[in-house]
């Protein structure tokens, strides 16, 4: 089974970065489509990155276009969501997700392996 570890959240400034990881086991990331999604209080579940097999096909949600980056180190079999810009309404807790699907998917019913989650919270 594969197994997936996030770390990384904490307490940021309006404007300032943060990177969170997602340490993967049970299968190379190179064959997992692998995303970002996020959960504030009282929402639903949204995705926030998602790539596909090999990096291919990347998809960021509008609102984090140009700030956030999703990228994977193959070595450490660990994929990092590279925050910055951050706006109060980022703030979430934030959950790395995995599915043996080739392309990524948009929708947390799509995805088979789920992390425990880490908060982020983004103080204006």
């Amino acid at each position: 089974q594969v197994q997936l570890v996030e770390s990384g959240g904490g307490l940021v400034q309006a404007g300032g970065s943060l990177r969170l990881s997602c340490a993967a086991s049970g299968r190379t990331v190179s064959y997992l489509s692998m995303g970002w999604f996020r959960q504030a209080p009282g929402k639903e579940r949204e995705v926030v990155v998602a790539i596909g097999w090999g990096g291919t096909n990347p998809y960021y949600k509008e609102s984090v276009e140009g700030r956030f980056t999703i990228s994977r180190d193959i070595a450490k079999n660990t994929m990092y969501l590279q925050m910055n810009s951050l706006k109060p309404e980022d703030t979430a807790n934030y959950y790395c997700a995995a599915t043996k699907r080739t392309i990524p998917r948009t929708g947390p019913y799509e995805y088979d392996y789920w992390g425990k989650g880490t908060l982020v919270t983004v103080s204006s």
